[in-house]
């Protein structure tokens, strides 16, 4: 973005757009003089407003793309929102494969470094950490129990140990044994335990359970050793003597765990979630598509960036489409867009019921909108893989995870992948963490950044203000990335964040 496009009032996104998104707040009367325009309704910062009139149900576009259409007839100089702009179909160019180019790969010998664990099978993890894992919501107490015997200076003598973290929730049962929702939060807590950032890791279920720990056993080929071990509360004699047992346990895998030392590895072995939560109207103008440079980067050195949030891409997967290596994986992702209109369907609902009040309050609109300004976090190479939600990320590359919008819903699923690393960006401000993989957040806009300087790790607001560009950006959150994967703490570490977000998603019915 231009320095000095960006100094005046409105910032300006295409060419073919008849809104710009307010850079500050602007009153009746206020003249916009890039746009020869004159205000005439108040619009709050990060908000819309019309630079040219704009009939009833006629498109109105951002970022040169449609995020909506007129309901009824809009003047020139008035604030563009939800009383005046909603949803409509429009067709889509998939155009599979049209924007496909090279993505400029970095030579193996000059790739970006960072100091990571390199695990037996030759992946690398960021964190060692020791996970105690609860099958079913039944044992979490238990389980919670396990982890807080290794709080304080119980690790002293093991330093190379980044601590010993539950992973508790709230199903595991009354779901049935073969349900999709029970294969989702088998491969969740599969996945927490095979990630990288995990040295070893103590299952704990209650024993009558539709989530079995014998059933995780059997299906991942799990065996008993030092660093994988197997408890039921129902055959170890109830909950004290399962957390003395469980405590006796963890405390035999320390050592071995602590004897884990970084090395310095390629920056191609890292995997980065991309996240956002809380967004505003800056979210795609700033810090989302900062982190698409960042994304770009990574992947350039020959690592793998993972977008999610199948809700938040609706209206926006045409750009995504066009960069998919093949039209196979193309379709992969059109399949998904139409599981997810069917989902919502029979459940009653809307795909536009995902922009959050906090969304609409920071500028956005519709979901199409959101999604143009959410997509920009995967940056501009090649799509070359689409994942079922938590299923491994193999490809290297830029790839596309199913997953729902819900922050904790999302991160799950791309951790128990196996995302060493989370880019989080955010506009209303976020205080989310997650074990065993660090998370660093972006925020989109300055004011929010200086609200919450103890939940932020990089301010992309910045670029709004006219202090840096979206390139510049992208560098300074490439060597944030390596230096986090490298062990400096991010924010959300600094606080202790990440105990609770373990959320597996679950779309079916209880029972």
């Amino acid at each position: 973005m231009d320095r000095d496009i960006v100094r005046s009032p409105i910032i300006r996104l295409a060419a073919a757009d008849n809104v710009v998104v307010a850079r500050q707040p602007l009153v009746p009367g206020d003249f916009v003089a890039a746009e020869g325009l004159a205000v005439t309704t108040p619009v709050a910062a990060g908000h819309k407003v019309a630079t040219a009139a704009i009939e009833a149900g006629e498109a109105v576009r951002k970022y040169g793309q449609i995020i909506g259409f007129a309901t009824r007839g809009i003047l020139p100089g008035e604030h563009v929102h939800v009383h005046n702009l909603g949803m409509g179909s429009f067709d889509r160019d998939y155009a599979f494969g049209a924007d496909c180019r090279d993505a400029g790969m970095v030579r193996e010998a000059e790739r970006a470094t960072f100091d990571g664990y390199v695990r037996a099978d030759g992946r690398v993890g960021t964190r060692n950490y020791v996970a105690v894992i609860s099958t079913v919501n039944c044992s979490a107490t238990v389980t919670n129990r396990i982890a807080e015997a290794f709080r304080g200076d119980a690790l002293a003598a093991f330093p190379h140990i980044d601590g010993v973290f539950p992973v508790t929730h709230g199903g595991g049962c009354g779901r049935g044994v073969d349900t999709e929702d029970g294969r989702v939060l088998q491969k969740c807590t599969y996945g927490y335990a095979a990630n990288p950032n995990v040295a070893g890791f103590l299952l704990v279920g209650l024993g009558c359970e539709s989530n079995q720990v014998a059933r995780i056993v059997e299906r991942y080929g799990l065996t008993d050793s030092t660093t994988s071990r197997f408890l039921n509360i129902q055959d170890s004699g109830g909950s004290l003597e399962t957390i003395r047992r469980g405590i006796e346990l963890v405390g035999a895998m320390l050592p071995e765990a602590d004897r884990a030392r970084r090395r310095t590895v390629s920056a191609s072995h890292l995997i980065l979630g991309l996240q956002c939560g809380g967004s505003d109207g800056y979210s795609g103008i700033t810090a989302n598509p900062a982190l698409g440079a960042a994304a770009d980067l990574l992947v350039r050195h020959g690592g793998t960036a993972v977008l999610g949030e199948t809700p938040e891409v609706y209206g926006a997967e045409h750009l995504l489409t066009r960069r998919a290596v093949s039209r196979a994986v193309g379709e992969k992702l059109i399949a998904r867009i139409r599981w997810w209109e069917d989902y919502t369907a029979r459940l009653g609902g809307e795909m536009d019921n995902n922009p959050s009040p906090g969304n609409k309050e920071g500028g956005l609109t519709t979901i199409l909108e959101k999604s143009l300004g959410a997509v920009a976090k995967g940056g501009t190479t090649n799509l070359v893989d689409v994942v079922e939600y938590a299923e491994p990320i193999t490809a290297k590359g830029f790839v596309f995870m199913d997953t729902p919008g819900y922050d904790p819903h999302s991160v799950t699923g791309h951790v128990a992948g196996g995302a060493t690393l989370t880019c989080f960006t955010t506009g209303r401000g976020s205080g989310f963490g997650c074990k065993p993989s660090p998370v660093i957040k972006l925020a989109s806009n300055t004011a929010m950044f200086e609200r919450m300087t103890g939940d932020m790790d990089i301010n992309c607001g910045v670029i709004a203000d006219g202090e840096a560009t979206v390139a510049e950006m992208g560098g300074r959150i490439f060597a944030e990335i390596l230096a986090v994967a490298s062990g400096k703490k991010s924010r959300s570490e600094e606080i202790g964040l990440g105990d609770s977000e373990f959320a597996p998603w679950q779309y079916g019915p209880g029972m």
